[in-house]
């Protein structure tokens, strides 16, 4: 099979930041006048899979980025150094921060995907900081792909690999983000049946050139992505499913991969693909953390378990009594939900967190960081019980929209009462 095209450039885009997104770019607020940076840990030492397929750190020179402002301002209306500072803060991980900034120095109109199954209810850190995330891209000017994964959904036994099913949820899904305040404008939602459908040629020689460089023992390592262990007994269809996947990026003319950590694996092989075809020009990974569920010991949250984590239609009563119910250890943030819930969504989206207390147990105090917050909490001067009714307020705050939505229209309301409905499935 011949090199997969490099990425095309998208005519005729608007790419002026909104309102919505000014919010996200304000919260960032990189220092324009540096044109230098350190790179991050994950570019001085970025992680590879080696012979066995554990992820180690591959030693490298930290390394220093060069911020070569050109003499004309991007059309978002942002600095490179700001264009930067806005993606790879999207990112727990990057590989690499040094391809990251070439493609943002020399690519006018970038390409960033995700894709989903459409399984079931979608929790907050899907809904939330999704949203949050993709309001950050597409306010640099990238335009976002959303790969609506019914066939993977199906092939992974998702709604019980029922395709109507599976297809409810995800229009369900794209309610959600419109509800929540997903800037659209440079978002495309694109149905992975459909779109194969009109090139099937093209995806399926991709996908089998694919299948034949990679042997049994490396796609199976890629078993995480679907939520599934290496040791389960894997069905054909979710052998494929790797390969697949790795293809969607191709195919989508990907330039950046913004899923989840657990999606790493197969992101590497789409990179490792690329030196295989002899294809210079390989995705750049942008991997946002996975949040854990709010129960202790729960590593994630989980679609098959209300009590996880928080969902986007959850009622006030509802998130009231799950975060009263969460784990969070007096003196302890690492592992902590409630911090971790302040961290990545809480104050990306409001930047301030009001804390209400009486006078005699230390009066109201506001935090606009998090290393204040958590010094605090570790030193006792800030309590789970007060944290908690504050989260709650601030959750609240972000969901009314969507329940507000899924109430009053009548399209949404019967989506919602349909996925509400079906069975979910492992």
């Amino acid at each position: 099979m011949s090199e997969a095209p490099p990425s095309v450039l998208l005519d005729n885009m608007s790419l002026s930041p909104s309102s919505d997104t000014a919010a996200a770019v304000a919260a960032v607020s990189p220092p324009a006048e540096s044109h230098t940076a350190p790179a991050s840990s994950s570019e001085a030492a970025p992680a590879a899979e080696d012979s066995t397929g554990e992820d180690k750190p591959v030693q490298a020179p930290a390394k220093v980025l060069e911020f070569n402002e050109p003499a004309t301002l991007h059309e978002s209306g942002l600095t490179l150094r700001a264009r930067y500072d806005l993606c790879r803060s999207v990112a727990e991980e990057c590989i690499s921060d040094q391809e990251l900034l070439t493609l943002l120095e020399r690519k006018p109109h970038i390409i960033a995907y995700d894709g989903f199954e459409p399984s079931g209810r979608m929790h907050i850190a899907q809904g939330v900081m999704k949203c949050i995330n993709v309001n950050k891209l597409t306010s640099t000017g990238v335009h976002f792909k959303f790969w609506i994964a019914d066939w993977f959904a199906q092939l992974n036994n998702k709604m019980g690999g029922d395709l109507k099913k599976i297809q409810t949820v995800g229009k369900y899904m794209i309610e959600v983000w419109k509800a929540v305040g997903m800037d659209l404008s440079r978002v495309e939602f694109l149905s992975s049946s459909e779109e194969i459908n009109k090139r099937p040629d093209e995806y399926w020689t991709l996908v089998m050139d694919i299948a034949r460089k990679q042997s049994l023992k490396r796609i199976i390592r890629c078993s995480q992505i679907m939520g599934r262990s290496e040791n389960e007994d894997l069905s054909a269809a979710q052998i494929f499913y790797p390969c697949m996947q790795c293809a969607d990026i191709f195919f989508l003319k990907a330039d950046i991969c913004q899923l989840g950590m657990d999606q790493r694996k197969v992101n590497m092989l789409a990179r490792e693909y690329c030196d295989d075809i002899k294809r210079k020009l390989k995705p750049v990974i942008l991997s946002h953390r996975m949040m854990p569920g709010l129960l202790e010991g729960q590593e994630k949250m989980s679609k098959s378990d209300p009590n996880s984590a928080i969902f986007m239609e959850d009622s006030e009563s509802e998130v009231a009594s799950k975060i009263k119910k969460a784990f969070c250890p007096p003196l302890v943030v690492i592992g902590n939900p409630i911090i971790e819930y302040i961290k990545y969504i809480v104050l990306p989206w409001f930047s301030t967190l009001t804390i209400l207390r009486s006078d005699s147990t230390g009066g109201n105090v506001t935090y606009t960081d998090m290393p204040t917050l958590e010094a605090d909490f570790l030193s006792g001067a800030l309590h789970p019980g007060d944290l908690k009714p504050a989260v709650t307020k601030a959750l609240n705050l972000i969901l009314q929209p969507v329940r507000d939505h899924f109430e009053k229209n009548a399209e949404a309301k019967e989506l919602l009462k349909k996925v509400r409905s079906y069975k979910v499935t492992k």
